[in-house]
């Protein structure tokens, strides 16, 4: 496959092989979240944003997976220096409690095959704006998330609340599903824990105090608007004591809940309120980290300074990462006997922070999200209601979920592979070194699906 001249190819979807996959899958599969009959040709070709199916279609994948094959499929930038690797066996240790050494170098940092050590480095080395020092190695964005929020109860030393937000997904294990305030299907009838507080997330990314309508800023006079999370916790006249809250978890900019891109007055009030409080700020960036907004972190576009970030899903491996006054001093208090002990998977998610940094992809994610929005907005699509983004992670929103989902299967039909969210949001997220020419043609595909709704 020639990724400078491929296109999508599509005959049926899905075809005979596929339907007779996904019968095999669900012999044995438990219930879960399935977009669509796609099935993979592992053995097809693949490239960037462009895969082949088992029937031979050939697809372009704006989903890059939901944001964990961030350079797409079979990336040279990741699989040339990946081929210099001979496996071995075990390739999955016991996590961070036990070492590992490529031993090709006489300096750690200098080895071309750097596994969870060199990870950490590089994790620290992307947070030390933030005075960042200290990872834990997971496998997942829950477990990240899980991690960030013991580090943070244990920091505040008995505080027994929590601030969430509405609309936030922060993962389906049990700790981190009692911060879920999306859809109600995650958390119903499951335990969870006591003491967590929500308040409004912004859902205007121009909004200010005096023109907030999605509840965060709220009174009767506009030019003296407060926020509902300062009321809260006002040591007088709140109703939770800042001094017992132990963190604010948020997503820079929400996932789940609909792509939703907040206001800076919104980002400047929580940054102030964790400021005056000393309370500790988690920030989940396991979707809109590594670059996807054209900034390292989401968290870069704004005013707060987050002590714990939570990582995943480009990175290869979940990561918490913090100050190291923040993490136990007690060993033993987080551990995990696999965390990231898959060696393959940090050193992709090591070589993948490397091909970031070497190819610039923060400044074309930038470039080529601004391309996307531009060429959306002068299409005027009937029923969209909105085109927003922070660099790759994009969004077009709907007049009615009805119409989006019918969006979404019309662009499989014509071979661009897409993501819902929210209610009625569609996801766009293209690989961070997608083309000029790959932007025009993934558009050109979803307009067009857009125009066979309509």
């Amino acid at each position: 496959m020639d990724r400078e001249t491929a296109e999508p190819q599509v005959t049926s979807m899905p075809g005979d092989k596929a339907r007779e996959w996904v019968e095999y899958h669900h012999q044995n599969a438990a219930p879960s979240t399935y977009v669509y009959d796609f099935v993979w040709d592992l053995s097809g070709d693949a490239e960037g944003p462009f895969c082949t199916d088992v029937d031979g279609n050939v697809l372009m994948d704006f989903t890059s997976h939901v944001a964990a094959a961030p350079l797409g499929y079979n990336n040279p930038k990741i699989m040339e220096p990946l081929r210099e690797f001979d496996l071995v066996d075990p390739l999955k240790i016991a996590g961070q409690d036990f070492y590992v050494s490529a031993g090709d170098t006489e300096r750690p940092e200098d080895s071309q095959f750097p596994g969870p050590a060199g990870l950490m480095d590089r994790l620290t080395d992307a947070t030390e704006h933030y005075g960042m020092d200290t990872v834990f190695l997971s496998n997942s964005g829950a477990e990240a998330v899980e991690n960030g929020i013991k580090i943070a109860y244990d920091h505040a030393d008995g505080a027994k609340y929590a601030i969430t937000f509405e609309g936030a997904f922060h993962g389906r294990t049990l700790g981190a599903l009692s911060l879920n305030r999306s859809k109600s299907k995650y958390r119903r009838e499951f335990p969870e824990i006591s003491g967590v507080h929500d308040v409004p997330y912004c859902d205007d990314r121009a909004c200010t105090p005096a023109s907030c309508d999605c509840g965060f800023f709220v009174g009767d006079d506009p030019a003296e608007q407060v926020s509902r999370l300062r009321k809260k916790l006002d040591p007088e006249r709140g109703h939770v004591d800042p001094d017992e809250v132990a963190y604010i978890i948020l997503e820079p900019i929400q996932g789940e809940g609909g792509y939703r891109i907040p206001s800076d007055e919104f980002m400047d009030e929580v940054a102030a309120l964790a400021t005056e409080h000393d309370i500790t700020l988690v920030a989940d960036e396991i979707q809109s980290g590594m670059g996807r907004t054209g900034k390292m972190w989401g968290a870069d576009h704004y005013s707060i300074e987050p002590d714990v970030i939570a990582a995943a899903k480009g990175l290869r491996v979940g990561a918490t990462i913090s100050r190291s006054d923040v993490f136990p001093e007690e060993t033993g208090r987080i551990s995990s006997t696999w965390g990231a002990g898959d060696i393959v998977a940090s050193l992709q998610g090591a070589l993948t922070m490397d091909a970031i940094e070497e190819y610039d992809l923060l400044d074309n994610a930038t470039v080529r999200g601004r391309q996307f929005k531009e060429t959306a907005r002068d299409a005027d699509p009937e029923g969209v209601v909105d085109i927003r983004g922070k660099g790759l992670m994009l969004a077009l929103e709907f007049d009615t979920k009805e119409r989006r989902d019918a969006v979404q299967e019309a662009a499989l039909q014509r071979g661009l592979l897409t993501l819902s969210c929210g209610h009625k949001v569609l996801r766009i997220l293209p690989p961070l070194d997608v083309t000029e020419r790959e932007i025009d043609l993934g558009a050109d595909l979803l307009l067009k699906a857009i125009a066979d709704v309509a």
